[in-house]
């Protein structure tokens, strides 16, 4: 199985990229957020890829992040979505935003993709909506082993620590609060309503686990009306 590729961009095809890993080229097929955020021909490139095998084709994916690869693995699995529609919403919608769309339940925004029908993206929501919020917790462990490959990871400044959820109630809790607000904060919300919607789905929900509190928060963060 061909995990990464790390060499040089030789061309740029409409959905596909020709990459130089050692005198051996790799067509890697990507999305066209992928495709807008590589680097010129010629320049360093690394994606993380996934290999598609069927009987009489082999096809590879390429993904800036891991997030976005577990993304595609888990849309895979949906009948009725191949890799074209695969690459289509997370082309539309980036790994946040399917992350955001499936766990809020919102069917709309999975329809937005070129050949989604409104059908398949309920399907999409209703298989994989109980999934979500696990895949949104390992954002914090899968930046850490190496996300941002194209691009520099953005990291905090040096000013004031982000505000914590309450942590009294023991490790388990305090532990699945660290990783709600990490997931909520890789999704682009603010320390602040994160930690605010963290704490107050923790409240709800003392007991609650990673995933079950990046649902609650969410739904207390979607906007209102």
């Amino acid at each position: 199985m061909i995990g990464r590729l790390a060499g040089r961009l030789d061309y740029r095809g409409t959905d596909h990229v020709l990459i130089d890993v050692g005198g051996v080229g790799y067509v890697v097929y990507v999305s066209d957020r992928t495709m807008a955020a590589l680097p010129g021909p010629g320049e360093a490139v690394a994606l993380y890829t996934d290999l598609l095998v069927r009987e009489d084709l082999l096809q590879l994916f390429g993904f800036t992040s891991l997030i976005e690869k577990e993304w595609h693995r888990l849309l895979m699995s949906v009948q009725g979505i191949g890799a074209k529609a695969s690459m289509a919403i997370l082309g539309t919608l980036g790994a946040e935003g399917v992350s955001r769309a499936i766990s809020l339940g919102d069917a709309t925004s999975v329809k937005a993709a070129p050949g989604v029908g409104p059908k398949i993206a309920q399907r999409v929501v209703n298989e994989l909506k109980d999934k979500a919020p696990a895949v949104m917790a390992m954002g914090g462990a899968i930046q850490g082993a190496g996300e941002g490959l194209v691009e520099p990871v953005a990291t905090g400044g040096a000013g004031a620590a982000a505000p914590s959820p309450p942590s009294s109630r023991g490790p388990d809790t305090a532990a699945a609060q660290a990783e709600a607000l990490s997931a909520l904060s890789n999704l682009g919300y603010g320390p602040g309503e994160a930690a605010s919607a963290v704490a107050e789905a923790a409240g709800t929900e003392p007991e609650a686990d990673t995933a079950a509190l990046i649902r609650a928060a969410l739904r207390l963060l979607a906007p209102k009306g």
